[in-house]
């Protein structure tokens, strides 16, 4: 089994090819999706734990489908890179506000997709054992304290 899941989510065919074949030096399971409501589903079904998203898409566009994907307890912790052809500073600024992770111009470059995708990876192994330790703090807190009332 891969060791990450990563969603591509563009109506192009051929940019999810391209990102597809950018990725197989990467030790993960890759999914496409085509629109954004299909990200959506695709979200709630595969749990990713990276989404590129192109933001120029049916349906939802990439800043609607982040919103939603930041704004739900359950997918906020899920890295979003969003992957478009606009790069002017009122598009990088909306995807800031709709909670992206980092942002990357088309066309693509391998050497530098790779390298993001991994950092991200990377970032997200730290948090999700931040996020472990947290938790079992908190229950050696709750069992510390339950022991300690009587």
């Amino acid at each position: 089994m891969a060791e990450y899941k990563i969603l591509i989510a563009d109506d192009n065919a051929a940019n999810c090819e391209l990102l597809e074949a950018y990725l197989t030096d990467i030790d993960c399971d890759v999914q496409m999706a085509v629109d954004g409501q299909d990200t959506l589903d695709k979200v709630a079904s595969f749990r990713p734990d990276l989404i590129l998203l192109d933001v120029m898409m049916p349906k939802l566009n990439g800043f609607e489908v982040c919103k939603k994907i930041k704004e739900d307890p359950v997918t906020r912790r899920i890295m979003v890179l969003m992957v478009t052809a606009l790069n002017e500073l009122g598009d990088i600024e909306r995807a800031v506000a709709a909670g992206t992770d980092d942002f990357l111009s088309k066309p693509v470059q391998k050497v530098e997709l790779v390298k993001r995708v991994q950092n991200m990876l990377r970032f997200k192994d730290v948090e999700d054992e931040n996020e472990r330790l947290r938790r079992y703090i908190e229950e050696m807190e709750e069992s510390y304290g339950r022991g300690n009332t009587a």
